[in-house]
């Protein structure tokens, strides 16, 4: 993950990042100071940015390896090549094997009169192999409370006195299959994992602020072919999941009703796809082309029916998202605001939208720019990528371990380890 680039950057290290989405894979490498000290990205450069269409991708997974990897090579090459540098491993974003939450308590009796590191390393030990069955695989586990002889509220138990430590723990596991062929995919490029993080969380690092994290939020990401969810509570991640629909269903919803080419519909729902409480335009017609070419007349619609098909897709959308923060069991904790992002938030009019059908608070979110960052990557369509040098930052990000597991390199970086082995 390091890399010396000369004296004026012996001090920073070289982080490498990789989000292969559905319809785009993102490289970017930055440079962090080494100190790594205040505000969680400042003084982070970027010092090269490579995007490229995906290849090989459907609905989060990997159907074709020679793709994927082409594709994948291409980014991480453009990255190199503007950032004058070359990664060997990058941090990787994680939306594939279908996503699952669990939270639940370990314990274990302390050894001697008080906890120590072989305490805490047991009781993680215990909490992974928890998780670890019937072909899951853990990506992320936080902890979201120490428990000391049974009462909760203990923030860090290291040299407590005590008899039993347990802990009430978070983990997000996928199924292992599907992220051994992405795991896979990057060994084809020449790439190592130098750590995991699954997608919505990177995302809503990237999309909101510290202060929304405690006081509670739910992000929606909504990408082209899923859509992710995320919880935050008290600064834990405490859910998430994907859904498997995104914006591309609403191109290919217009496409099926105009009878219009994929590329074709996609450009009428960016022009015409408002969902704006106000229009007053919905009788205006519009031309659009044909699905084969033919040449006679163009045929025409209404903005109005455009806007009904999109606003139609949205609905069935939120109704699935709203369905899954029901079963989630923390929509009271977290349903205090909502933050949109992803390409597909950009729609004008979605923030209202949203707004009016879940009843709450709705933004869209802002990509805070960083020194060396083009202005169009700081945009909702690259949240993932901006939140995975969070993740880099602090690969344990939302939990809490103890001083040496942190210097040794992070839980993450562990686990992407224990995965690269086990391929």
């Amino acid at each position: 993950m390091s890399a010396s680039l000369g004296s004026s950057r012996q001090a920073e290290d070289v982080v490498g990042l990789l989000d292969i989405g559905n319809s785009k894979t993102v490289c970017v490498i930055v440079a962090t100071p080494g100190a790594r000290r205040g505000p969680a990205l400042a003084g982070v450069r970027v010092l090269g940015i490579g995007v490229q269409p995906s290849r090989g991708m459907k609905g989060g997974l990997v159907v074709e390896l020679d793709e994927a990897e082409q594709a994948v090579r291409a980014a991480v090459d453009q990255a190199e090549r503007a950032a004058g540098v070359r990664v060997e491993e990058v941090f990787l974003s994680v939306a594939c094997g279908r996503l699952k939450s669990v939270t639940f308590t370990a314990k274990t009796e302390i050894e001697g009169r008080v906890v120590g590191n072989a305490d805490i390393e047991r009781l993680m030990a215990a909490a992974r192999t928890h998780v670890e069955r019937d072909g899951r695989a853990l990506l992320h586990m936080n902890c979201l409370t120490y428990r000391l002889d049974g009462a909760a509220g203990v923030g860090a138990p290291l040299g407590m006195a005590g008899k039993t430590l347990g802990a009430d723990l978070h983990a997000v596991t996928a199924d292992e299959a599907p992220l051994r062929n992405l795991l896979h995919v990057l060994e084809r490029a020449y790439l190592s994992a130098a750590g995991l993080a699954p997608a919505p969380c990177a995302s809503s690092l990237a999309a909101t602020t510290e202060e929304e994290r405690q006081l509670g939020v739910v992000v929606i990401d909504i990408g082209a072919g899923t859509t992710s969810l995320a919880a935050f509570a008290r600064g834990h991640l405490l859910w998430n999941e994907v859904v498997p629909v995104g914006g591309n269903h609403a191109t290919f919803d217009i496409a099926q009703a105009l009878s219009v080419s994929a590329y074709e519909a996609e450009r009428i729902k960016k022009q015409y796809g408002s969902l704006a409480r106000v229009v007053g335009d919905d009788g205006e017609a519009i031309a659009h082309a044909h699905a084969g070419g033919e040449a006679q007349a163009p045929p025409r619609t209404t903005k109005g029916e455009v806007r009904e098909i999109v606003r139609g897709r949205m609905w069935r959308l939120f109704g699935h998202v709203a369905g899954r923060i029901d079963r989630s069991g923390v929509a009271r904790y977290v349903m205090q605001r909502m933050v949109l992002t992803g390409g597909g938030s950009q729609l004008a009019g979605l923030g209202e939208f949203a707004a009016d059908f879940f009843a709450r608070p709705v933004r869209i979110a802002q990509i805070a720019p960083l020194e060396g960052m083009p202005a169009g990557f700081a945009s909702p369509a690259y949240s993932t990528s901006v939140g995975l040098i969070h993740v880099a930052l602090d690969p344990g990000i939302g939990a809490r371990w103890d001083r040496s597991d942190m210097e040794s390199g992070g839980y993450l970086k562990r686990m992407g380890q224990w995965l690269r082995e086990g391929v």
